[in-house]
């Protein structure tokens, strides 16, 4: 059951979704594509000292009333409320990231995901990944390759947990393993001071922003680099030079309401303690 102080309707209007509200499969595909190319998966809070808060009232002041956008945790968290509020079945799961590793790695599981129970089947839902978040609901069986508004997807078995992978040009990439275990929120509030405050985890440091853009291409910027990546696997980059730019892609790309002074900060500390070369295939 769904917080009675989730505002169905002033997250709707935020994504700018306006038709049916019946619980079913059509309707989870248009609510996760809706959600996320309208709320940018984002991490700039925790540059400026602010861990991430989960709690309803927060989540809803940041990414509904804010304009704000927000990482896993916080996006997978309003996004359930809100698949509540239109009675939905969730199981709240978790997934260890394995994009960039070995298909096997042993990762700790700090990825939060969602499992839509519906006639058709167990699907997922994850509007939190940044630059692979699949833009519609998925079919959790293995072997199946599922088209999506952007790249096919697919999940294969590895040592019991399904894998989900996104084919970019001819090669399926792996992207996170998934644990079918259902979560408590207690455990996200562990892995988000972890991600939050852990002085080894990239978000701290480095300016990470990403959303699906038009034409099925998908926008991303990691500190300085600004990519654009288009269906056929190909890329665009380009590199900010000052602030005025960085003010324009944010704002204006990104969609994220931020004020002079917390970009100038954050800009502040990517010079200071950001990592300097390509980024991590999971932020690329």
């Amino acid at each position: 059951m769904t917080a009675a102080s989730f505002d169905q309707q002033a997250w709707l209007d935020r994504i700018g979704y306006n038709g049916s509200r019946e619980p079913t499969l059509c309707t989870l595909h248009q609510l996760i594509f809706a959600h996320s190319h309208a709320i940018a998966y984002e991490s700039l809070d925790i540059m400026l000292g602010r861990t991430p808060r989960l709690d309803l009232a927060s989540l809803q002041r940041k990414m509904i009333f804010g304009g704000r956008g927000g990482y896993c945790l916080e996006q997978n968290m309003l996004f359930r409320e809100g698949l509540r509020s239109l009675g939905y079945k969730i199981t709240s799961l978790q997934g260890r990231v394995v994009r960039g590793m070995a298909i096997d790695a042993p990762c700790p599981a700090i990825h939060m995901l969602l499992q839509v129970d519906l006639p058709d089947g167990p699907y997922l839902a994850d509007v939190g990944f940044g630059n692979l978040a699949p833009t519609s609901a998925l079919l959790l069986r293995e072997g199946i390759e599922q088209a999506t508004p952007h790249e096919p997807m697919r999940f294969i078995n590895v040592v019991g947990e399904l894998t989900l992978q996104a084919k970019l040009r001819d090669t399926w990439e792996h992207i996170y393993r998934v644990i079918p275990y259902p979560r408590y929120d207690a455990e996200y509030e562990i892995t988000n001071w972890y991600t939050g405050t852990h002085p080894d985890a990239p978000y701290q440091s480095n300016i990470i922003v990403a959303r699906p853009g038009p034409n099925r291409t998908r926008i991303t910027m990691f500190n300085r680099r600004v990519t654009v990546r288009y269906a056929t696997g190909e890329a665009d980059r380009r590199h900010l030079k000052d602030e005025a730019e960085f003010r324009s892609v944010l704002r204006g790309e990104f969609g994220l309401n931020m004020t002079d002074n917390e970009i100038r900060s954050c800009i502040d500390v990517m010079e200071r303690k950001g990592e300097k070369g390509a980024p991590h295939p999971f932020f690329a």
